[in-house]
């Protein structure tokens, strides 16, 4: 994606992203006659995107828009569904969980930029907000999202051994136990797969990049959700 670091967006940048950018000052009241008006500037936490910050002046000049840009990183949609993040992001908003989805371009999607810090892994040792963070994930799981209740666990990691064995040679492969790893994945399923264990939402990815806490009113959102999925709580 040619999205310049520091600076502007230039010329080069996708028209997709560009026209979606447009479409989103428009639409907040905001008439951008040239590129140069957006204001990019690179945001650090993520692990498997690159996000930025895009500012532009509004009407009155003085004050500023701001939205995120997140720019999908190569080869991650081996792991999971674009389609079905895209659907989840769509939900959790709905929900008023995380940040609004904005627009969308084939490599990334523009967000609402949510005024937060995001965590270190310090943060998560700290016991207030580890319990503001589970207090968050209780409300999380009891979401009553949309469609099938199943649990995609067990097929989703024998997917991702497939890739694993595929992509790995022979030496890589008995380096990793990969070939006793699908009879370990067998023995989970039937040992987690009880009668008393309930299913609910999950998000599956929720290391300290996903979760961003507004110092002022300590108040938790979790973003990133990678895809839609019921695993057993």
């Amino acid at each position: 994606m040619a999205i310049k670091k520091n600076g502007f967006i230039p010329s080069s940048a996708p028209e997709e992203l560009k026209n979606v950018l447009k479409a989103v000052a428009s639409e907040w009241g905001d008439k951008i006659q040239d590129m140069e008006e957006f204001h990019v500037i690179p945001l650090k936490g993520a692990m498997t995107n690159e996000v930025f910050q895009i500012n532009w002046p509004t009407i009155h000049d003085d004050l500023h828009q701001k939205v995120l840009v997140r720019i999908y990183g190569e080869g991650v949609e081996l792991f999971f569904n674009r389609d079905d993040e895209i659907r989840t992001f769509e939900c959790m908003s709905k929900h008023g969980q995380g940040p609004r989805l904005l627009g969308r371009f084939p490599d990334g999607r523009i967000e609402e930029f949510i005024h937060a810090r995001t965590l270190s892994a310090a943060d998560l040792r700290d016991p207030e907000i580890s319990a503001l963070i589970a207090a968050k994930l209780r409300e999380f799981h009891n979401l009553d999202m949309p469609g099938p209740k199943d649990v995609l666990l067990w097929k989703r990691l024998r997917t991702w051994l497939g890739h694993a064995k595929k992509f790995c040679s022979p030496k890589d492969a008995k380096d990793f136990c990969l070939n006793v790893l699908g009879d370990e994945i067998n023995v989970l399923e039937k040992e987690l797969a009880k009668d008393y264990q309930e299913i609910g939402f999950c998000h599956n990815d929720l290391q300290y990049g996903n979760i961003m806490m507004d110092e002022e009113t300590r108040a938790i959102t979790l973003i990133h959700i990678p895809w839609r999925v019921t695993v057993i709580n």
